[in-house]
């Protein structure tokens, strides 16, 4: 199909974003087996840990020790995230990539249930951070609109009010000495559609043009692959998913599964319509066992259970 990008990359948030949300401690030991494993699955780029408070997300409070026993792949990027200035220091302590980035929530509600803190306030901290990048000489190229697409505590989002988001996240790097290349769009309580990510990105592209665009999208509604797709579509090319669909916001208020769009499922889409992700679906197919095994419940995967249509094909020819 000529009107979707020749290749995406996709980058993994499983260990990072899946197991933060699990209910149960998950031993140091299997998250690493998880991280070194989707290491050999083609993958470039795969969130590891969070440096968050502990008492609020006690799954992660092990992320030192987690990132401490990772053994590295050359050419992988194993990276950590961090919410505040705190979070930033530990993580800059640790051997993991750190993004340098800012980071704007598009609901004022979300943002103190997320990290406690109003945007003002948020916005505040950030300029601590975005001074630590400088004094560093990290660059900082991304901008991230958390909750970009409607909220489960406010309600419907204005298109008007995340370009206002863009904006703020565009000054305030400018402030910094900085000048974002992109802005991610994150959807952590379920709300995009593929109409939402029409509206959203064409209002972002026609109002900064050069801008790049990535998604974080979840499925939390069944809509996270339309979603995808219509990102696809709009000539989207960077996407954050997640092993067998594992994951979730603790603090998005959301019931049921809240999983980002899953790794193997998006790769499988997207390389049966032509699109290259560099990714070894069968691989992957693997990992997301394994990722199920490790939590001991069902994971909403789909191509893990269903398997490939070019197994499937082999059968039918065999």
């Amino acid at each position: 199909m000529s009107d979707l990008p020749k290749r995406v990359t996709i980058d993994e948030e499983g260990p990072r974003e899946g197991f933060q949300s699990e209910k149960k401690m998950i031993p140091v030991a299997d998250k690493v087996r998880l991280i070194e494993a989707l290491a050999d699955t083609g993958l470039k780029r795969i969130a590891c840990v969070s440096y968050v408070n502990p008492k609020r997300v006690p799954t992660m409070a092990d992320a030192e020790e987690v990132a401490s026993r990772i053994d590295r792949k050359p050419g992988v990027q194993y990276s950590a995230l961090w919410l505040n200035q705190q979070g930033l220091e530990r993580a800059l302590r640790g051997p993991l990539h750190v993004d340098g980035g800012v980071r704007v929530t598009a609901s004022d509600t979300f943002s103190r249930k997320n990290i406690g803190k109003s945007v003002p306030d948020a916005m505040v901290e950030q300029r601590m951070s975005l001074k630590t990048f400088k004094d560093r000489g990290m660059p900082v190229e991304w901008g991230i609109i958390l909750g970009a697409f409607g909220c489960n505590y406010e309600g419907e989002l204005s298109t008007e009010l995340i370009l206002q988001r863009v904006q703020l996240a565009l000054d305030e790097a400018e402030l910094a000495g900085f000048k974002l290349k992109g802005i991610k769009l994150t959807d952590a309580m379920g709300w995009a559609t593929p109409a939402s990510v029409e509206r959203l990105i064409g209002a972002v592209r026609s109002k900064w043009p050069d801008l790049e665009i990535a998604l974080h999208l979840h499925d939390t509604r069944g809509t996270g692959s339309a979603a995808a797709y219509a990102g696809l579509r709009m000539g989207v090319t960077r996407f954050d998913a997640s092993v067998a669909g594992l994951g979730g916001c603790p603090f998005a208020a959301t019931d049921g599964a809240a999983g980002n769009i899953c790794t193997e499922d998006f790769a499988f889409m997207c390389e049966e319509m032509g699109v290259e992700t560099g990714l070894d679906i069968d691989r992957l197919i693997e990992v997301a066992k394994l990722a199920e095994e490790i939590v001991g419940r069902p994971l909403p995967g789909h191509v893990m259970r269903g398997g490939t249509l070019k197994a499937a094909r082999r059968k039918v020819a065999a």
